[in-house]
C-alpha cells in the first residue's frame, strides 16, 4: 500500500506563497511548525525551494528535488525530472512524504494529496507565486490552532482528504 502524501504550506487568504523567490511573510512560529513537521520526512520540492531552504538537509530530512539539473544529486539528495518520478522515489524512502512546494509542484500534487498541513495567514499580500485553490475540494479539518505575532494572525490546520 502506498504511503500517504501530505502537502505542507503557509499561504495568505489570496493564496500567496512567494514573492521574488522568498516567503512574503516572516512568522517564526510557522517556521518552527514547518521544521518540526518535516523533520525525518522525505521532502518533495522544486529546485528553487531546495536552493532557498538552508535547513533542508538537517533533522533527517531526505530531499527529492524536481529539476532537470542532475548536478544537484548526491548521496543525500535525490533528483527527479517530474512529480511522478519524485513520488515514486519518495515511496521507496523511509519516513513520511511531505510535499513542500513550490507552485507548480503543489498544483500537480494537490489532487493526489491525502493530507494538507496548512498555515493560513489571515491577510492578503501581493505575490508572484501561489498555492492552488484547495477550499472547494473535499477536506475534513481534523485539527486547528490559532496563532498571532506582532504582524499577523494565522491558523494552523490539518485537513484530511475525504475519499
Amino acid at each position: 500500500m502506498p504511503k500517504p502524501i501530505t502537502l505542507i504550506v503557509a499561504c495568505t487568504e489570496n493564496r500567496v506563497i512567494g514573492r521574488d523567490r522568498q516567503l512574503p511573510f516572516d512568522i517564526p512560529e510557522d517556521k518552527v511548525w514547518f521544521h518540526a513537521k518535516t523533520a525525518g520526512a522525505t521532502v518533495v520540492l522544486g529546485r528553487i525551494c531546495f536552493e532557498t531552504w538552508p535547513q533542508v538537509l538537517a533533522d533527517g530530512r531526505q530531499p527529492v528535488v524536481i529539476t532537470r539539473d542532475r548536478s544537484l544529486a548526491s548521496d543525500r539528495v535525490r533528483v527527479a525530472v517530474n512529480v511522478t518520478e519524485a513520488l515514486a522515489i519518495a515511496q521507496s524512502l523511509p519516513g513520511e512524504i511531505m510535499v513542500c512546494g513550490g507552485q507548480r509542484i503543489y498544483e500537480e500534487t494537490l489532487p493526489l494529496a491525502d493530507r494538507l498541513l496548512l498555515t493560513l495567514v489571515l491577510t492578503e499580500l501581493p505575490g508572484d507565486t501561489f498555492f492552488p485553490e484547495w477550499r472547494q475540494m473535499p477536506w475534513r479539518e481534523t485539527w486547528k490552532r490559532e496563532g498571532r505575532d506582532a504582524n499577523y494572525r494565522y491558523t494552523f490546520s490539518i485537513l484530511e482528504r475525504i475519499r
